[in-house]
């Protein structure tokens, strides 16, 4: 090997060091995009909070040169013939590109030109090409790049799909504050003052190495572990403090058996839900408080803040009972959190409901552990908790219904205030609670009016004719679940599909214009859930050709039909008991699709009845 290929640098370098006019492919063992929306989340949380906890208004840009810097890890390339490879970091790199693509978008719509193309983009002889270059990912970039819609394809390859998501994440997490005069600052504050290591390789070799030494052998002290150490520190009998530290390690092992960042997520849960109390004001020059430290550096406000958890420096027993008692009961009820996301489980069944439409993990984690007390027993627990999911299930599908966003940032002061609000209640404190809060909503069912099929609400509109199907399937008493529709493991999956086909020639009789047409066929009622390939097989027949085929699916499906009406006492007692407007449709016009749209509130009112909550 020469002395080149042998060489390994390290130097630290800015983000617009890293991205202003270079060039990345991605390694074959670093080749798909992986990042999930609380990974997203958590990166625009850390580096907004980060920003704004050194922003003042009377600061010039010039001031930004002084703020903190931020670490956010190392990256390694390898470099050979000139070509700059990732071995490691293409999921923090590929996160900034998008995050800079939306803050070159956001900063055009405000009227700011900060140039960030460059660090978005390169030319040469006349062509450019993104900075982190993929063939796959090359339409979808330029489609976020040209503030355009991105429809995944289905040809299109695990990261590309990813990489839309994300993208709308981002959108949906990143702050209101800053969308505004300092967004300019924001901007430079990135570019200059977010720093990462970059570690370079001048052969294959060695690049693997560094890649397998740094999965494998990290040696960071994490949160965790220095939350930990300063804990059995306060221990004074060192066989007490050696039986913790073998629970610590337990309960870590098993949260990491989850994810590897599980630990963390739920230790901020479990300290934002039981002990903080200040909350950052959704203003431009407000500073970080005890919810967003827990969210950034929960040990360091842990250790400033003792008595918010009712410790002191002076008693070992209190922080032996810590662990023995508090920290075993809120690890037990994240565990079940975690298990009831993952299995059906019907006494917490509204959590399984959230994780698949839901807000953050970061705000409904510990509004789930909010009211729960050491006292209570597995029963009230699980009342407890199933209360509060099915609160924030009726809470962001009437946002949605109404198309209002119900990111982080838009809902993070309002869902903080409401953990202390319920913390430690009894359920009959904790069910007035949430009564009186979904009746002062804004948002109700009649937003269903006007609900409508768009290009980015596909995936809840699922969750929502998944939920919809189960819940009247059942009340009619048939064996029905909300997972057969949403994720059918053991046969076709389901698939939201038009009633009408795309013809609008056929629909001149009710329309002189096509996005008149448009606009009604995408009308909630005039769509239905079916099994992937049933539509598509007679998607182009007559309606009245479609209600043989209708007769056969689903029962809302079925509905349409007169045949359903017939001999079915189940169906018309159901019908007749929920009082919901349901009639056969033996042809489908505008005014039917009306019919099916109030048919559809109706449901949605039953399903998410505030007098049940």
């Amino acid at each position: 090997m020469s002395k080149l290929a042998n060489k390994i640098e390290a130097h630290d370098r800015s983000i617009s060091e890293i991205m202003d006019d270079k060039k990345y492919t991605v390694d074959y063992f670093q080749r798909e995009f992986k990042w999930e929306e609380r990974h997203i989340e958590q990166l625009i949380s850390d580096l907004t909070s980060s920003f704004l906890d050194e922003y003042q208004p009377e600061h010039k840009r010039k001031d930004i040169e002084n703020y903190n810097s931020y670490y956010l890890g190392p990256f390694v390339v390898s470099i050979k013939d000139g070509q700059r490879s990732i071995i490691d970091g293409q999921q923090r790199l590929t996160s900034l590109t998008l995050l800079l693509i939306y803050l070159n978008n956001l900063q055009k719509e405000l009227g700011y030109n900060e140039k960030l193309e460059q660090l978005i983009f390169s030319e040469k002889f006349g062509e450019k090409s993104f900075n982190i270059q993929v063939e796959e990912r090359i339409l979808c970039l330029e489609a976020l790049f040209n503030n355009e819609e991105y429809i995944p394809k289905e040809d299109d390859d695990e990261s590309t799909i990813n990489i839309v998501a994300r993208y709308n994440d981002i959108q949906k997490a990143f702050p209101e504050e800053i969308k505004n005069g300092i967004l300019p600052f924001f901007i430079d504050w990135l570019k200059y003052n977010v720093i990462m290591v970059e570690i370079i390789a001048y052969s294959d070799e060695n690049a693997y190495i560094i890649f397998e030494t740094m999965n494998d052998r990290g040696l960071n002290l994490t949160p965790t572990e220095m939350l930990k150490s300063f804990i059995l520190s306060k221990f004074t009998d060192s066989k007490k403090r050696q039986k913790a530290n073998e629970l610590w390690k337990k309960s870590m092992q098993t949260l990491h058996d989850y994810d590897k960042d599980e630990d963390q997520r739920f230790i901020q849960a479990w300290f934002r839900s039981q002990y903080a109390i200040t909350i950052r004001p959704g203003k431009a020059d407000s500073k970080n408080e005890d919810f967003e430290k827990i969210g950034t550096r929960f040990h360091s406000w842990f250790r400033d803040n003792l008595d918010k958890v009712g410790l002191t420096d002076e008693k070992s027993d209190d922080f032996e009972l810590f662990i023995d008692s508090d920290f075993k009961f809120f690890l037990k009820i994240y565990l079940n959190i975690l298990n009831a996301e993952r299995t059906f489980t019907p006494e917490l069944e509204y959590i399984y409901y959230i994780k698949r439409w839901g807000i953050a993990n970061s705000l409904g984690y510990p509004l789930l552990m909010a009211p729960l007390t050491k006292n209570d027993d597995e029963e009230t627990v699980f009342k407890k908790m199933n209360m509060v999911a099915r609160y924030i299930e009726t809470f962001v599908v009437r946002r949605s219904v109404n198309f209002r966003l119900f990111a982080s940032s838009s809902i993070r002061y309002t869902m903080y205030t409401l953990v202390k609000e319920i913390r430690n209640k009894n359920l009959s404190e904790l069910q007035t609670i949430l009564k009186r809060k979904l009746t002062e909503m804004e948002e109700s069912f009649e937003g269903i009016r006007n609900f409508r099929l768009h290009g980015q609400n596909r995936y809840f509109i699922k969750f929502l004719l998944s939920r919809m199907t189960a819940f009247v399937e059942q009340q009619t008493g048939m064996s029905s679940s909300f997972e057969k529709y949403f994720h059918n493991s053991n046969g076709k999956p389901f698939e939201v599909e038009h009633i009408w086909a795309d013809m609008f020639y056929e629909h001149r009789d009710e329309f002189d214009q096509e996005r008149d047409f448009q606009e009604i066929r995408n009308r909630f009622g005039g769509l239905l859930l079916l099994p992937k390939g049933t539509n598509q097989s007679f998607s182009s027949k007559p309606y009245i050709q479609k209600l043989q085929h209708y007769v056969k699916e689903n029962l809302i499906v079925q509905s349409l039909c007169e045949l359903t009406y017939q001999n079915n006492p189940n169906f018309l007692t159901m019908k007749n008991t929920l009082n919901l407007p349901f009639v056969p449709h033996n042809d489908f016009k505008k005014q039917d699709i009306e019919q099916r749209q109030e048919l559809y509130q109706s449901i949605c009112e039953r399903i998410w009845d505030i007098q049940k909550t």
